[in-house]
């Protein structure tokens, strides 16, 4: 039986990531949660999940920094990563993506969105050997 993808998912409003992780979990993945940026970082390199979904704004490290660290980790270098927040100025997505993230998700997001930008960037990124033997 193949494995299934794992996807970490960092946001400190607990009512967020009960929400990210229960619509990850009915879709078929495995979730590992943080409640803060520093959570989040060494979580994913310990880890090293298929997608990570970052809140922008957190304790410690936001999602920028994270994102930043991320990229430099030999480790987590190309994993796809999503900024998820409420802010809505735009200026925010272009800083997003400039640190490195894939995609940039608003708050409130649908579960369709989550697990269609999710499905999608996962099967863009995951290496073949990888996706043969899922």
């Amino acid at each position: 039986m193949s494995p299934r993808p794992l996807v970490l998912v960092a946001d400190d409003d607990p009512d967020i990531l009960l929400l990210m992780t229960l619509t990850l979990e009915r879709d078929g993945y495995d979730v590992v949660a943080a409640k803060d940026g520093l959570g989040a970082l060494e979580a994913a390199v310990e880890r090293v999940p298929h997608l990570v979904l970052l809140d922008l704004m957190m304790p410690g490290l936001d999602g920028y920094e994270v994102t930043r660290r991320l990229r430099v980790e030999p480790a987590t270098k190309d994993l796809p990563i999503v900024i998820v927040t409420a802010a809505a100025e735009e200026s925010q997505a272009a800083r997003a993506l400039d640190a490195g993230a894939d995609a940039y998700m608003k708050k409130p997001f649908s579960p369709r969105e989550l697990l269609a930008k999710t499905a999608a960037l996962i099967l863009e990124r995951r290496p073949r050997s990888r996706l043969a033997s899922a």
